[in-house]
């Protein structure tokens, strides 16, 4: 850093860091790292890391963690030192903060007061994930993660299916085959996809191919590494009200309301609330 680095006005700054690669950082961010009276940071020793990497002393300034599981206490103190004159900088683990990461409610707190948020953009994994999975990227939808559970999570599914936009989403290496596998059953296993794993890392890879092949393709696999999944968009399907009343009537022979009402939704791709409803319907109709 050769350049004369100009004080900073008190406020809170987001900065985004690399996901990958230190060198994918902004000469901006460097600036206000270097020059910040105070560093929020998801992961403290990540930052200081990226700091001894970049060669930007950090001196006696602070660094202070700042997590989901940070309280309101804490977000008070870094509204406080804004408030008296300070500028605080707040980094993720990697990437844009607030995306998927914290400094949402901080940066909700300092602009409540009357303070200044500014972003200092960058890295970011969806970007990223967007500009080599081959989609289109004229529209798209960023979901983040979604349920371990697997019920919830074909139920979000199910509210996704008629976008027209393409899907992208967070996903834990572990759940990678059952997220899929529950896009397969819910969205179509004809429709396009993308996983894309340790982005600008050493091991990159971006796998590309149908729901179905590449739920096969995971399927007992060990997977290390952050991921990122796309789907693509679909045309909506309209599906008639009396296919609906059919399949139900057929599942309720079996099953209770409830568990007819999801067995379907999951097989129709739609909500399950208004499933459940149509089904409430047809059970009082039968009475």
């Amino acid at each position: 850093m050769n350049h004369e680095i100009r004080p900073l006005v008190a406020g809170l700054y987001l900065v985004a860091t690399p996901i990958g690669s230190a060198r994918d950082i902004t000469l901006r961010a460097l600036d206000i790292l270097a020059s910040c009276d105070v560093i929020a940071a998801e992961d403290t020793r990540t930052a200081r890391k990226l700091l001894e990497i970049h060669g930007v002393p950090l001196g006696k300034r602070p660094v202070i963690a700042f997590h989901d599981h940070s309280g309101e206490g804490q977000i008070n103190r870094f509204v406080a030192a804004i408030a008296e004159g300070k500028s605080v900088a707040c980094v993720s683990e990697a990437g844009t903060p607030l995306i998927a990461d914290p400094g949402y409610e901080l940066a909700l707190a300092v602009q409540a007061a009357g303070l200044p948020v500014t972003a200092a953009p960058g890295a970011s994994a969806v970007l990223t994930a967007l500009a080599v999975a081959g989609l289109p990227t004229d529209r798209f939808a960023f979901v983040g993660f979604l349920s371990a559970a697997q019920a919830q999570r074909a139920t979000q599914l199910a509210d996704l299916r008629d976008l027209p936009f393409t899907l992208v989403f967070y996903e834990s290496p572990k759940r990678v085959h059952g997220m899929l596998a529950s896009a397969c059953e819910i969205l179509g296993e004809g429709r396009s996809a993308v996983v894309c794993r340790e982005l600008t890392k050493k091991f990159e890879e971006v796998s590309r191919g149908t729901l179905g092949s590449l739920a096969r393709d995971f399927e007992g696999r060990a997977v290390k590494g952050e991921i990122v999944v796309l789907i693509g968009r679909a045309g909506a399907e309209t599906i008639e009200a009396v296919d609906v009343e059919t399949a139900l009537r057929d599942a309720m022979k079996s099953m209770r309301v409830k568990d007819a009402a999801t067995a379907v939704a999951g097989a129709l791709g739609l909500p399950r609330r208004q499933v459940y409803q149509t089904a409430l319907g047809l059970e009082h109709k039968d009475e």
